[in-house]
């Protein structure tokens, strides 16, 4: 098992290794004293994991209670948040107890955010369950739920206690939300030499792949927790991103629309000189050993369309948007874009 301390505002520890979700109750047992754990999690991951969790979680002493919620990105709003407050009043808890969040990204994000809000505060561990919340959404303490002009636009900075990656829950998923991971661990080639070698590499396991990216992020979140900087360098895709997934209603995955948003980008990338063609499909051909979907050629919305919802994102500031563009491997930066300029920028 791999040990990773985060040392932000709160240090915790992220746990990577296998067979670690049916024995989660013991691990917890070495940072808190018995109390009551609030599980939320969805109804998928809830037949795979719910059962033997809350049974983990008894044996090892802690008082365990669930909340189920419907799979998808589309439970993610105001009614679920709201929802799972009162669960957790009703059920008494305090700040000595615990939120644990089993399952994916909108899990980890909606748990997060109902924990940094309950009593003004209370622990969070995440569990995740799939490869895009282990390499991403599960470090560095952002939560968030969506609204209907954009996605995560209510959240706060809450960074969890803990966090238990278990490599074999990814031997559970389809093949279609371990491309939508990988997608997302595109960003972190594009950003980290040691990822994208890693990819070269013919002993590629998903092991070291998460632990990379999870040592990047640390990096980055340790620098600047608050994202007034460098942390923004994680966005990179995203902006675009988060465009393709609410134009889809969220019927296009996450890690599919950023794993588009990264072609825009190189593609943007060899307009501006910042790289050559021949790069470009270098680049692509590495990607493509995690997904075949970095390719804007699969977004099924015009850049226009795409840019116009752009307007709505976290990161515009005034009549410019912060946009993280590529220069070459290992250098990225943010370029602030007047609004004016965006479409040019990308046609």
């Amino acid at each position: 098992m791999r040990v990773i301390t985060v040392n932000a505002s709160k240090s915790y520890d992220i746990l990577v290794g296998s067979g670690l979700i049916d024995i989660v109750g013991g691990i917890l047992t070495q940072s808190f004293e018995p109390c009551k754990v609030a599980v939320i999690t969805d109804d998928i991951v809830d037949e795979i994991y719910g059962e033997s969790v809350m049974q983990s979680l008894e044996e090892s002493g802690y008082d365990a209670r669930k909340f189920l919620f419907k799979n998808g990105e589309k439970s993610k709003n105001i009614n679920t948040y709201i929802d799972i407050q009162n669960f957790l009043a009703k059920n008494e808890l305090t700040r000595k107890d615990i939120v644990l969040a089993l399952g994916g990204g909108v899990v980890g994000d909606i748990a997060g955010f109902s924990a940094s809000t309950y009593l003004r505060g209370i622990n969070y561990v995440q569990v995740p369950t799939t490869i895009l919340a282990q390499i991403d959404s599960s470090v560095g303490g952002k939560t968030a739920i969506d609204l209907e002009c954009g996605k995560n636009l209510v959240g706060a900075f809450h960074q969890p206690s803990l966090v238990v990656c278990d490599i074999e829950a990814l031997s559970t998923l389809t093949d279609e939300v371990i491309e939508d991971g990988l997608g997302e661990g595109a960003k972190y080639a594009l950003l980290d030499k040691r990822v994208f070698m890693h990819i070269l590499n013919k002993n590629f396991d998903l092991e070291t792949f998460v632990s990379l990216c999870i040592e990047y992020k640390k990096q980055i979140v340790e620098g600047d927790e608050f994202e007034s900087g460098n942390r923004k360098l994680l966005n990179l895709g995203h902006t675009i991103g988060h465009a393709i997934e609410k134009l889809s209603g969220y019927t296009i995955s996450h890690g599919k629309a950023v794993a588009i948003g990264l072609d825009y980008i190189l593609s943007a990338s060899v307009k501006h000189g910042k790289i050559t063609s021949d790069d470009y499909e270098k680049i692509k051909v590495v990607l493509s050993h995690l997904t075949k979907n970095v390719d804007k050629s699969l977004c099924p919305f015009d850049i226009k369309d795409i840019v116009e919802c752009m307007v709505y994102d976290k990161k515009r500031e005034g009549d410019s948007i912060s946009l993280v563009v590529y220069n070459g491997l290992g250098n990225c930066e943010i370029e602030s874009i007047k609004l004016c300029d965006l479409l040019g920028y990308f046609q």
